[in-house]
């Protein structure tokens, strides 16, 4: 058998054993287990499950696509991240945790009434089951059959090898969120992450091998002088990513994605603490930073390896792995790329069952006497289903129009900020009802559909979802206004969760906030390709001061900590 493969099965193989060796003996017939965890999810599971449910092959794949024909902007979408986890990490996660909810539904019924949590419930099980799951297989499966060839080594058709793969990984995943509920895939997610960033990591270091010739010094020589416009991160008008939609829409779409999705914030609700669910987020943001080096350089580095018009920019990135790394580490990793779109597709799975079985199933069905052993097995019933329609649909959107990707990127702005819009005046609002709410998702999807589908409207999509968030925010304040609650919103609080937030906290997040700033600097006019090194200097000595300083706030507050804990003589 091929080395890669034998590497790819390996590795798989043992994530498998693994992830069961530490789940078979878990009781996961409580709401809580199944769903959240069993709410003990600590700092680095947390933040290796929010990288890996987050990635996927569309990240690696379409990102250096990106890079390899335009430059470097389109690195927004990851390092912007790294300031929207701080800001849901200092005021959203306390909020929740604090409430002790489940799903973001929840805090919506409480705040607003049910049929606000049934429409918002129903917008994500329809986005999660037509859109997210099927696309997510059908993108793993086309990595994986190019990069295995599965077509010429089993003899059959393209059609014959994606429906193959997609099934494989549709039914890993059935397998990790349906019977290991959250635990499950937070533990896998664990040791993929580790090897995602790993892997990822090795892709530019043997391109720049492969680039110069042998010498890694030659190579990143090239890299940062032979095109020096690939390295511009400030996006311009006529690229993916203008870095005018980083002050607007961008920062709507992370903080809807990363504070009220149900397939990743799930990740944080599951937290043991306040603490841990402070840490992770924290630490995830630290890694979105720095996934450009892994996610967007290596199409730059394609770019200057195969040319500007080597075929497919969609196939670069594979091509890049297939002729930088060494057989065995092929395998390994495409076996962590395959756990990282297993976890999306699992992390989605295991939130719709949450979902469905609360949020639906519950509510309609069964209102009194239901246990949670019983409910359990219904969301596991719904979780077989939806992923059996996700593995038959997967395969044939190989028949969609060229386009289909961006498309759907689009698309997601039908529901993604509309349900930020609602969440964020609930939490900043005590008397906003819920007609509010109701009118402002009709009217922010109707808006958007007119400007995207009848009137073609030119300006930007992200700039036309700010502008609708500000104009629905006030619309509800006006309604609130006009029509407000009989009586000021009271948020409930779960006195047995510990929300004593990380001590560290401020201090972790500005490192970030300095990281965000770094890399536009690094990757700019001024940065890099810079014949004038003062702003690099000046943010290096910066660097180190901000270090000195939280050090010494470290060893004080650790000393602080330990003389509270000696007992008086």
């Amino acid at each position: 058998m091929d080395i890669t493969l034998i590497s790819f099965f390996l590795f798989t193989g043992f994530v498998v054993w693994f992830t069961y060796s530490k789940v078979k003996n878990s009781k996961n017939d409580s709401h809580d287990g199944f769903f959240l965890g069993g709410r003990s999810l600590t700092g680095g599971l947390i933040a290796s499950s929010l990288i890996l449910t987050n990635l996927s092959a569309t990240s690696f794949v379409g990102m250096s696509a990106q890079s390899y024909t335009h430059n470097m902007s389109v690195m927004g979408w990851e390092v912007a991240s790294g300031v929207t986890l701080v800001m849901i990490a200092l005021y959203l996660v306390p909020r929740y945790l604090k409430q002790g909810i489940t799903t973001v539904p929840d805090f919506l019924e409480s705040r607003y009434d049910l049929g606000v949590k049934k429409f918002v419930t129903l917008l994500f099980l329809c986005q999660y089951v037509i859109n997210i799951l099927p696309t997510t297989l059908y993108a793993g499966a086309v990595v994986l059959t190019g990069i295995f060839d599965i077509e010429s080594i089993l003899g059959i058709s393209e059609f014959q090898a994606i429906a193959l793969i997609s099934a494989l990984i549709g039914l890993l995943g059935f397998f990790y969120a349906i019977y290991g509920g959250l635990k499950a895939v937070v533990i896998a997610d664990t040791i993929n992450g580790v090897g995602l960033i790993t892997g990822g990591l090795m892709i530019p270091v043997f391109g720049l091998f492969a680039l110069g010739g042998g010498s890694f010094g030659e190579g990143l020589n090239i890299l940062l002088t032979a095109a020096p416009e690939k390295l511009e991160s400030v996006g311009a008008a006529s690229d993916p990513l203008p870095f005018s939609t980083l002050f607007t829409g961008l920062l709507l779409v992370n903080l809807y994605y990363w504070g009220t999705d149900q397939s990743i914030i799930q990740r944080a609700l599951g937290a043991k603490n306040l603490k841990e669910g402070q840490k992770g987020v924290i630490w995830a943001g630290a890694i979105k930073v720095i996934s450009p080096l892994f996610l967007i350089i290596p199409g730059i580095i394609a770019f200057h390896l195969f040319g500007a018009d080597a075929g497919n920019p969609d196939t670069m990135y594979t091509r890049l792995v297939n002729e930088v790394l060494p057989k065995p580490l092929v395998g390994f990793f495409v076996a962590v790329m395959f756990g990282a779109i297993l976890s999306t597709f699992n992390g989605v799975l295991n939130s719709s069952t949450t979902l469905f079985a609360l949020n639906v199933y519950k509510p309609i069905f069964a209102k009194e006497g239901l246990t949670d052993k019983e409910l359990v097995a219904k969301g596991r019933v719904f979780g077989v289903l939806i992923a059996v329609v996700a593995i038959c649909i997967a395969p044939f959107i190989m028949y969609a129009p060229e386009g289909l990707f961006q498309y759907l990127q689009m698309v997601a702005g039908f529901f993604s900020v509309p349900i930020f819009t609602i969440v964020f005046v609930g939490y900043i609002s005590k008397r906003v009802p819920a007609i509010a709410a109701k009118v402002a998702l009709v009217v922010f999807v109707s808006s958007y559909a007119s400007m995207q589908l009848i009137f073609k409207t030119p300006l930007h999509f992200l700039h036309q979802l700010a502008i609708l968030f500000v104009v629905c925010t006030v619309l509800m304040f006006v309604i609130g206004h006009f029509a407000p609650r009989s009586s000021d919103y009271v948020m409930p609080v779960n006195e047995s969760m510990d929300v004593t937030p990380w001590e560290f906290r401020f201090e972790a997040s500005a490192f970030i906030l300095y990281m965000v700033l770094g890399a536009y600097i690094m990757f700019s006019k001024v940065g890099f390709v810079s014949d004038d090194p003062t702003f690099m200097q000046v943010y290096g000595l910066c660097g180190v001061v901000m270090l000195v300083g939280v050090a010494v706030r470290y060893f004080k507050k650790k000393q602080a900590s330990q003389q509270v804990l000696v007992p008086e003589s």
